[in-house]
């Protein structure tokens, strides 16, 4: 196992852990980590990811909920749920490559969920992706002066551009 892997896995069990016993005190999950990651590297990497997701847990949550259609976060096996928070939280907060935290997510998914965990997982992420691009791109339209803004296009444009078409 990547050494980055195993530390998400045991974020990952540390997650699980919070969300079946919320009552717990977070210097329990603070101590597994430390008991089981040697690396002070490994270590750092765990607790920043460990601490990002519990401090946005309520926005991933809601854009997982946005983004898992006829799905709430509540509903979801606790497993599939924390694992889909690791990948959420890299891909819209981290500096992990999209891809690489797609996947770790699915490997996660894959090793302790069930046999449809994987693609569900999968499929979540790869619709959140796309938000990404979305909420980026607002941010740097917000930065621009109104007239280099893109502006709606009009229902008679649209109207326009779909008779071009045919």
């Amino acid at each position: 196992m990547a050494r980055r892997s195993k530390a998400r896995e045991v974020v990952f069990q540390v997650l699980y852990q919070d969300d079946l016993n919320p009552k717990i005190s977070p210097t329990v999950g603070d101590d597994l980590l430390a008991r089981r990651l040697s690396d002070e590297n490994l270590l750092q990497f765990a607790r920043t990811l460990l601490a990002g997701v519990r401090r946005k847990r309520q926005e991933i949550d809601a854009r997982l909920d946005g983004t898992a259609d006829n799905w709430s976060v509540d509903r979801m096996a606790a497993t599939d749920r924390n694992a889909l928070r690791i990948g959420a939280y890299e891909v819209l907060f981290g500096d992990t490559p999209d891809t690489v935290a797609v996947d770790e997510a699915i490997e996660l998914a894959k090793r302790y969920g069930t046999a449809q965990s994987a693609a569900f997982v999968n499929g979540i992420l790869d619709r959140l992706m796309p938000g990404k691009e979305k909420s980026e791109q607002e941010s740097e339209d917000v930065s621009k002066p109104p007239s280099e803004k893109p502006q709606p296009e009009s229902l008679h444009d649209k109207m326009q551009r779909l008779k071009e078409r045919k």
